[in-house]
């Protein structure tokens, strides 16, 4: 899966549960930047961070990185 596709679903799926950019980033201890350029599409997460991600999501990884 390309990193535009990930980065539209963590932001949909951010937005979806009314999850501010701060309170996401902090919340999988992440940078404002970083998020910005996962959900912009210019960066993939490392596979820590994917786990992070998808557990304060509430989804899992195969379904967040690798469906369409």
């Amino acid at each position: 899966m390309n990193a535009s596709v990930i980065g539209k679903k963590i932001k949909t799926l951010r937005e979806s549960k009314n999850i501010s950019r701060e309170d996401f980033a902090n919340a999988v201890k992440i940078s404002l930047s970083a998020l910005s350029m996962y959900e912009t599409g210019q960066r993939i997460p490392r596979d820590e961070v994917k786990l992070r991600i998808a557990r304060f999501l509430n989804t899992t990884i195969e379904e967040l990185f690798f469906t369409n």
